[in-house]
């Protein structure tokens, strides 16, 4: 599946945003001149040129992407399809989940291991700054068309069951494969008892799981984090 914007003119800078941003950041960028196309987007929150794409993490989803090893699967697929990959670390304060060593580890793998570039900011202000500047720099100064895709590829049908079990609390690609190999199916698993998932996950696990799975839906919870 791919993805276009169409190139602008060379005087005027567009911003892709993943449907699911802040509409804060299409004020911001409307505000400074730019114009804005939000979008389902396959890879990426922000799209600043045909090359960069940009990754916003709040500072707890950056931490949880670490631990549940969500981020280490998000990277390959990003590299994969923009040549300029950024990761926004967004907020200053962090939950102590992790210890310096392991941060200061993960910081290492993303810029070492995946080349992809670290920045951090305070706020959404500061995040919407830096993308606006970063897109103005592709579409203005390097004359990097704005012509976009995201070269998604297929996933096979055991790959599309892999991401939906990884979207649970704390599984990360390990646990999901040993899940699936378990029960066999996303449906049975998610028919599992809190017991036999344990088996497989561990007891705090299992009932993080078994939660979210028979938690009843509120509405008014569902608002944006960011």
């Amino acid at each position: 599946m791919q993805q276009f914007l169409e190139s602008t003119p060379s005087d005027k800078i567009r911003i892709a945003i993943d449907h699911r941003e802040d509409q804060l950041f299409d004020n911001l960028f409307k505000g400074w001149g730019a114009e804005v196309d939000r979008r389902v987007l396959d890879v990426g929150d922000f799209l600043c040129s045909s090359r960069l794409v940009v990754e916003r993490k709040t500072r707890s989803d950056f931490e949880s992407s670490i631990i549940d090893g969500r981020l280490f699967t998000q990277l390959p697929n990003l590299i994969k399809n923009y040549e300029r990959v950024i990761i926004i670390v967004e907020g200053s304060n962090d939950d102590g989940r992790i210890n310096r060593n392991a941060l200061m580890g993960a910081y290492a793998s993303i810029m070492a291991d995946f080349g992809a570039s670290l920045i951090f900011t305070r706020d959404k202000d500061g995040t919407a700054d830096l993308v606006f500047n970063l897109a103005k720099h592709e579409q203005i100064a390097k004359k990097t068309p704005m012509r976009i895709y995201a070269k998604k590829h297929t996933l096979t049908p055991s790959q599309s069951a892999r991401s939906i079990i990884e979207m649970l609390p704390s599984i990360g690609p390990k646990l999901s494969k040993a899940l699936l190999k378990h029960f066999g199916t996303v449906e049975d698993l998610m028919k599992a008892s809190e017991k036999d998932l344990a088996f497989v996950v561990g007891k705090k696990r299992a009932k993080m799981i078994r939660d979210i799975l028979s938690y009843e839906y509120v509405e008014s919870e569902d608002q944006s984090m960011y």
